[in-house]
């Protein structure tokens, strides 16, 4: 096969079964490595490259293959997902999950993180200001 069909058939079944789910997930530091790294082992299998090559990572995805990091595909989906969220109706069940603020005392130590955190946090990061509820 071609390097452009495999192409195709690594961006149908891989990256739907990495990012299956995707939409609910908080993405923390260790989980994005594991992506990536996930990744960057298909792109090498398919090809042919392995590590004693010492190719870039980088190399490998964008002037190679031309695939993007899966991280920021998985953001970007997220991002979609809570704009559709936020055009749903109030009296869907993603929509008052996403507007549901818990009454009571949180646990002592530091707070987990969350998934409308992290939309905070990278909004703050860039400068933008939206709110996602």
């Amino acid at each position: 096969m071609c390097k452009e069909t495999k192409l195709r058939i690594q961006n149908i079944t891989t990256k739907a079964a990495l990012k299956f789910g995707s939409e609910a997930w908080v993405l923390k530091k260790r989980e994005e490595q594991r992506l990536e790294a996930a990744q960057i082992k298909f792109l090498r299998h398919l090809l042919g490259i392995t590590k004693l090559d010492k190719e870039k990572n980088q190399c490998i995805r964008e002037k190679k293959t031309g695939a993007q990091n899966i991280v920021k595909e998985i953001k970007q989906y997220q991002e979609k997902w809570l704009q559709n969220v936020k055009r749903m109706d109030t009296n869907r069940i993603p929509k008052q999950a996403l507007q549901y603020k818990p009454k009571g005392r949180r646990n002592i130590g530091r707070p987990r993180k969350r998934w409308r955190d992290q939309f905070q946090f990278e909004d703050q990061r860039t400068g933008n200001t939206p709110n996602p509820s």
